[in-house]
């Protein structure tokens, strides 16, 4: 059996380009470059035998860090939106080089009983583009177009490339931290067309003060 850290050190070897890091938890990320991809696929099935993918998904970088409510606890427990914003935002210094879109894989080798996080960014955020894998891992197809629906992340290579969960003629990509939460256009029946229609949207989009327990020395309490 490899070890996790064996495994780090022979993808590096061979993939001198790639990056990796083992958490406290014995979970290992790796980031492989775009142009890379689909030969660093066929590398982790055939050679390392990562013969299964779980899971692939989009994942949008812009604003990573900066957050509109935070207090120490939620920050601790995990959850950057704690309380209302009188706090100053935080502003992460890794948000002004990441790249805005990336695509995260999960992989698993039954083999080895192991998982892989593999971790890809796009170079282009006006055009978010990699490789396509479903001839590598055929699981992968509805996940890409998942990613594609959802981020407008693009993948080349892929025989059809679709929406897949939003509606017919539906404008933008949902999951985008630039698409407005209450949306573009709702839909309701029409009794009179007898069918459905859209129409502009017309909920007010508000913030909602959370309702936690604030430390009283900021708030100004005595």
């Amino acid at each position: 059996m490899r070890s996790l850290t064996e495994l780090l050190t022979q993808i590096q070897q061979a993939w001198p380009a790639v990056s990796g890091k083992l958490s406290e938890v014995e979970e290992l990320t790796i980031e492989v470059p775009a142009n890379d991809w689909h030969a660093m696929a066929l590398y982790l099935r055939d050679q390392l035998g990562f013969e299964q993918l779980i899971d692939l998904c989009g994942v949008d970088y812009s604003a990573y860090g900066k957050v509109n409510w935070a207090t120490d606890t939620a920050v601790n427990a995990g959850f950057s939106r704690g309380v209302f914003d009188f706090e100053v935002a935080v502003n992460s210094p890794e948000s002004e080089t990441l790249k805005r879109f990336a695509v995260v894989t999960h992989l698993l080798s039954i083999e080895f009983n192991q998982r892989l996080r593999v971790k890809i960014f796009c170079d282009d955020a006006s055009f978010p583009m990699v490789d396509s894998v479903c001839d590598v891992w055929t699981a992968v197809n509805w996940f890409e177009r998942e990613a594609f629906d959802l981020y407008g992340i693009a993948f080349k290579g892929h025989p059809d490339l679709r929406r897949l969960l939003t509606d017919y003629g539906f404008v933008g990509h949902p999951l985008r931290k630039d698409f407005p939460l209450e949306g573009h256009v709702e839909m309701r029946y029409d009794s009179a067309q007898n069918r459905v229609i859209y129409e502009p949207v017309s909920i007010e989009n508000r913030v909602n003060t959370p309702r936690v327990i604030r430390p009283t020395d900021r708030l100004g309490a005595e």
